[in-house]
This record gives C-alpha cells, sequence and structure tokens, in this order.
C-alpha cells in the first residue's frame, strides 16, 4: 500500500521484540517502573521521550511487558497525561511553526503544501478522536486557541 502524502511504498519501520516475557536481566519490579514513569513525568516530558529515556537511561526495554499498562495508561491513572493526545499535540505544534515560517517567507511553496497536508493530518486525527472518544463531540479546531494550547 503506497503512502499518504509521498510516492513511497512499503512499510519500512521498526519493530517491537517478539517476545512478551519480563527480561531475566531485569532487575526493576513493577511498581519501581512505575514510579520512574511518574517521576519522568513531572519533569515535563511527553509519554514517548518517557519511554526513550526508560529505554536509554535505565535499561528497561518495554514498560508494557513489566507493568502490564502502556505509559499512557499509567500516566492518565496519575492524572498527569494532557488535555490532548501527544501526536495531535505535536501536529498542532508542527502547523504553528510552518504558519511562523510563512508570515516571513510568502513565496515559500513547499512550506504550502507542508501546511495543507499538516492541516489534513489535524482534521483526520480530529475525526478519529472524535469517533473514539477522546475528544468531545462539540469540540472544533481554531488556529489562535492551538497556539494557546501547545505554547
Amino acid at each position: 500500500m503506497a503512502r499518504m502524502h509521498s510516492r513511497a511504498k512499503g512499510k519500512s519501520s521498526s519493530k517491537k521484540p517478539s517476545n512478551k516475557t519480563k527480561p531475566v536481566w531485569l532487575k526493576r519490579d513493577d511498581k519501581e517502573v512505575e514510579q520512574l514513569v511518574i517521576k519522568i513525568a513531572k519533569k515535563g516530558k511527553t509519554a514517548s521521550q518517557i519511554g526513550i529515556e526508560l529505554r536509554d537511561s535505565y535499561g528497561i526495554p518495554d514498560v508494557n511487558i513489566i507493568t502490564g499498562k502502556t505509559i499512557t495508561k499509567i500516566l492518565s491513572e496519575n492524572k498527569l497525561s494532557g488535555e490532548l493526545p501527544e501526536d495531535f499535540t505535536a501536529l498542532i505544534k508542527r502547523e504553528t511553526i510552518i504558519m511562523k515560517h510563512l508570515e516571513k517567507n510568502k513565496k515559500d511553496e513547499g512550506a504550502k503544501r507542508g501546511l495543507l497536508l499538516t492541516r489534513s493530518k489535524i482534521r483526520r486525527l480530529t475525526k478519529y478522536y472524535k469517533k473514539t472518544g477522546k475528544l468531545p463531540e462539540d469540540w472544533k479546531y481554531d488556529k489562535d486557541k492551538a497556539k494557546l494550547l501547545v505554547s
């Protein structure tokens, strides 16, 4: 299947290990890993940044295998997750950066196309999150409010 916004084909991405059991060399228990997730989240990191820090600094390959919960589930249980999903906020940040760039460089056609593609991804994600219940049905996307949400 082809990519949506490019001419590329295929699925080239990293894969998670197929082993679903806790590694024998890992000395941390599930409560300790949850406390680490909470500690890192209080520094203001997102769920993906927490996973990277746990992997690189603490040697924890997968939180879900150890605790039985995902990082976002742990964050939501402890009321540390944001009001919007992480991928959604990343797209909004990207849109604001492109809009600032276009204010300075009005004739940048590549950036205009990038803005169109980013806005279509935002619309698609909004529709999905409304359907799944992560966003309220009456939620509307507004560029000016989005700048405030992201900053």
